[in-house]
């Protein structure tokens, strides 16, 4: 008698491509807005920022590339779960596909936010309690809330890569090391927010020039 096991082949992973190149672009443009945004806000400090046009022409840029990074990010989101199939397991679908839609919700509301704060800097007379209320709000819900998310993200994304197979088990191993990454430092540390599109890109790029592995479906 013969049992069907969950692996991934061919037929499941014949658009790989598209969800690593929609991963690529995803991971590229991130990591190019959350640098630009580090950089900018260096000196943390609403002076700083009215004085120093560059700086905001630096953050503009960067939410520029927000909403094609979240284009690229649903678009990986979709093509994977779709690829996956009848392999999938239900629990960590469910929380592959919340977690990566809630991360996205927030990235988004957050660049909301810091497109107003940008006008309200183009201004005259800038309140300094509305502007530090605005700071912390946007802080607090990128940091602390939407990198808690790409960490649940991170370690589904794992455990259907390690179970599937779909991926190499390095690869796998090292979004669980990015995911207690941003769980633990990501709000304190927030260069370490880079490695959550870093590993993205790392595992999109995997997934381009690597070949699913075709098993026989069934035991004896």
């Amino acid at each position: 008698m013969s049992t069907q096991l969950p692996v991934v082949t061919a037929r499941f992973w014949r658009n790989r491509r598209s969800a690593a190149i929609a991963g690529i672009v995803f991971g590229v443009l991130l990591l190019a807005s959350l640098t630009m945004t580090r950089i900018a806000l260096s000196e943390d400090s609403l002076q700083s920022l009215e004085s120093d046009a560059q700086r905001r022409t630096l953050i503009r840029l960067s939410l520029h590339l927000v909403p094609f990074a979240g284009i690229a990010f649903l678009w990986f989101i979709g093509v994977i779960r779709d690829q996956l199939g009848s392999v999938e397991d239900r629990l960590f679908s469910t929380v592959f596909l919340g977690s990566g839609l809630l991360f996205l919700a927030m990235l988004f509301v957050g660049a909301v936010t810091t497109t107003s704060m940008m006008e309200m800097l183009a201004g005259a007379n800038v309140n300094p309690d509305v502007w530090a209320f605005g700071r912390g709000s946007t802080q607090t819900l990128i940091s602390v809330y939407a990198m808690r998310m790409a960490a649940v993200f991170t370690l589904s994304v794992s455990t259907v890569g390690l179970r599937t197979a779909a991926v190499p088990r390095w690869v796998a191993i090292l979004g669980y090391l990015v995911a207690l990454v941003l769980l633990l430092a990501a709000g304190e540390h927030r260069w370490t927010q880079l490695l959550f599109p870093a590993w993205v890109l790392l595992l999109s790029v995997v997934i381009l020039v690597t070949r699913p592995p075709i098993r026989d479906g069934s035991i004896g």
